[in-house]
């Protein structure tokens, strides 16, 4: 059984802007929306951050739809990218199903914009243990401000 063919989560290198984004997503996108991840935080990786599931969380992002004819391409790479190989217990990452909040318009006016359904990587469980225990957490929530 294959995947369902949902956007992607990205809170990362990928977002727009960071390095990744044009080496992975630039013309393979239909639409990117700035999001949130309730019920998880960030944390510092070498490089990159990991998102560790925690109630009361915020992690900030974007949505990130693809275009269809380049679906199945993008999932590999990403995968690829995330050192996530399903049942793999040396994962970094787990790609899971999650529902985000698309931001409600962005007129700074807080309200809420729909929620739908994404793949996040979010940390593997062993790298989560360690991180909880001894990471460096990004209390803003957002990578690129980092604060």
């Amino acid at each position: 059984m294959s995947a369902p063919q949902l956007p992607f989560f990205v809170y990362g290198t990928l977002r727009p802007g960071e390095p990744n984004h044009d080496l992975f997503l630039r013309g393979r996108t239909r639409s990117e929306q700035p999001a949130r991840l309730v019920g998880a935080v960030l944390y510092e990786g070498p490089g990159y951050p990991y998102a560790v599931e925690e109630r009361g969380g915020v992690v900030y992002g974007e949505v990130v739809t693809a275009l269809p004819d380049t679906y199945g391409e993008l999932l590999v790479a990403l995968d690829r990218l995330e050192d996530y190989a399903p049942g793999d217990p040396h994962s970094l990452y787990e790609r899971v199903e999650r529902e985000v909040i698309l931001d409600g318009g962005g007129d700074g006016d807080g309200d809420d914009g729909p929620a739908v359904r994404a793949w996040v990587y979010v940390a593997a469980p062993a790298v989560a243990a360690r991180l909880r225990a001894r990471g460096n957490r990004i209390g803003s929530g957002d990578w690129i401000v980092r604060g």
